[in-house]
């Protein structure tokens, strides 16, 4: 849970597409002062779901910002589809697999990858690409 948490459920419980806020009235529904980040850059307020927390919350309620007015503090919220939140499966049992668990020290993302490059036998890699690469460059000189 996130501080920012009480902004996704203020936005699913919206009946209308378009909801228009002041930057005050979002920091009113979070409990919290906003980052001054937010009071300054248009891109804080952006829908890219790396962006910041707050960005996931609103994108999982089913909502992107648009019209963000920094100098008036004020943006509007508009309803893309409705909440993108993971629910449960319907029966107890899954079919999916488990993710897979990363080995201890490496990042999950280590050797995804894996088997997408083959490189055809015979092929030497300490050999330049271009063979005449070595003297076009001491020419150059």
């Amino acid at each position: 849970m996130t501080k920012y948490d009480p902004l996704g459920h203020f936005l699913r419980g919206q009946q209308t597409d378009l909801v228009r806020l002041s930057f005050a009235d979002v920091e009113r529904i979070i409990g919290a002062k906003l980052p001054r980040s937010s009071q300054n850059y248009p891109a804080w307020w952006s829908n890219n779901p790396t962006n910041n927390v707050m960005t996931k919350v609103w994108l999982a309620a089913g909502f992107k910002t648009e019209q963000v007015d920094i100098e008036g503090r004020r943006l509007v919220f508009r309803r893309v589809s409705k909440d993108t939140t993971p629910q449960p499966p319907a029966t107890s049992v899954s079919t999916a697999p488990p993710p897979p668990s990363a080995p201890s020290g490496r990042h999950p993302a280590y050797g995804v990858l894996k088997g997408l490059v083959r490189i055809l036998a015979g092929t030497d890699l300490t050999q330049p690409a271009d063979p005449d690469w070595g003297r076009r460059t001491s020419e150059g000189r």
